[in-house]
C-alpha cells in the first residue's frame, strides 16, 4: 500500500491539471428515507487514473477503490466501468450543521432552509494522529490563516525529512492549511484546505479535517460560527425504509490490528436485530463486512 501511494504522489506532483470540482448536493428526502443519490459510472478512457477521477467525482481516493474493488488505481484498462459512490446512507442522527463520519472519510453539511445537504470527501487523521470523536460547534474562522506547526509535528518532520519546520508558516502556497481554515470549539483541531490535494478521501492528516480548496472555500462561507459539528465514526449505516426494505452500507474500520489489517466488526445488538437470524442475510452481511465497498445494498 505504501508503494501505490509512493507512486500516486509522485504522479500528483507531475500532473499540472487544474481540477475542478464542486460540492454534491443533494435534496434531503421528504418520506422519511435516509437514502440519498444515484450509483454513477465513469467508463476509463486514455491516461486517467483514480487520484484524477477522485477529484473530478469529488468522492474521495479511498472511496472510489472500495467500490472498485480489484481495479489497478494507477493504471485501470481503458473501457472499464467503473462505479462512482454517489448513492449514499445519511448518517444516523439529527441532521443539522456539520456532520463527519470518520470511516467513510465524509462531511455532510446540512441546509435546514434549503432542504439539501451537500457531501465532500475529506482527509482525516493518519494512524497515531486519529481525528477524534466530538459534539461540539465552530468557533473560529480564518482566511489566509498562518500555521503553527506543534512540537510533535516539527520533531516528526525533521525526523523524515532532516529539515527544520519554522515555528509559523505565513499564509501562501507552503502553507498546508490553505486560504481557509476553521477551529472546532477550543480544541487544536480544524476543518481546513490544503496546498496539495493528494491525501483528500484517506487517512493523511495530522488529525485535522482537510478538504480540497473548493470545497471548503464554499463551505467556509455557509457555515457560521456557531455551527454544529459532529464527528462519529459509523462503518455501519443502516435504514428500513418504506414499505418495508432494509438497506445496509459498510465501509472499512478506522481499528487496526498490530500488522494494520482492519479489525473486524463488534457488531451491536441494534445491528444484530436489524439483519436477523436468516441464513442468506447473515451470509451477506459476512460477505459485505470481508469485502466492504461502501455502497448500500438491500437485504432481501
Amino acid at each position: 500500500m505504501n508503494k501505490l501511494f509512493s507512486s500516486i504522489i509522485c504522479i500528483s506532483c507531475l500532473l499540472s491539471i487544474a481540477y475542478k470540482v464542486s460540492a454534491i448536493e443533494y435534496k434531503l428526502p421528504s418520506n422519511n428515507s435516509r437514502i440519498i443519490g444515484e450509483i454513477s459510472y465513469h467508463t476509463v478512457a486514455k491516461g486517467e487514473h483514480f487520484q484524477q477521477l477522485a477529484q473530478q467525482y469529488n468522492v474521495g481516493f479511498l472511496a472510489l477503490m472500495a467500490a472498485n474493488p480489484g481495479i489497478d488505481p494507477l493504471l485501470p484498462d481503458v473501457g472499464t466501468q467503473l462505479t462512482i459512490p454517489t448513492k449514499l446512507i445519511l448518517p444516523f442522527g439529527k441532521h443539522e450543521g456539520i456532520v463527519i463520519n470518520l470511516a467513510e472519510l465524509r462531511l455532510y453539511y446540512f441546509d435546514k432552509a434549503k432542504k439539501t445537504v451537500n457531501v465532500f470527501p475529506v482527509g482525516i487523521g493518519k494512524l497515531g494522529k486519529a481525528t477524534p470523536k466530538l459534539l461540539s460547534k465552530i468557533t473560529e474562522k480564518r482566511t489566509n490563516p498562518n500555521w503553527y506547526p506543534t512540537t510533535s509535528k516539527r520533531k516528526e518532520h525533521f525526523a523524515t525529512h532532516g529539515v527544520e519546520l519554522p515555528r509559523m508558516v505565513k499564509a501562501g502556497p507552503d502553507n498546508p492549511l490553505g486560504d481557509f481554515a476553521m477551529r472546532i470549539g477550543q480544541s487544536e483541531y480544524l476543518i481546513h484546505g490544503t496546498n496539495q490535494r493528494f491525501g483528500i478521501g484517506m487517512r493523511a492528516s495530522s488529525g485535522c479535517i482537510r478538504m480540497n480548496p473548493e470545497d471548503i472555500e464554499w463551505l467556509f462561507q455557509r457555515a457560521n460560527s456557531g455551527t454544529k459539528v459532529k464527528i462519529v465514526d459509523h462503518p455501519i449505516k443502516m435504514t428500513y425504509e418504506p414499505p418495508n426494505r432494509r438497506v445496509i452500507e459498510v465501509h472499512a474500520p478506522l481499528t487496526v490490528t498490530a500488522d494494520e489489517t482492519p479489525s473486524l466488526y463488534p457488531l451491536s445488538s441494534g445491528i444484530k436485530r436489524f439483519i436477523g437470524n436468516e441464513p442468506e442475510d447473515l451470509a451477506l452481511i459476512e460477505q459485505l463486512i470481508a469485502n466492504p465497498h461502501g455502497i448500500p445494498v438491500e437485504i432481501e
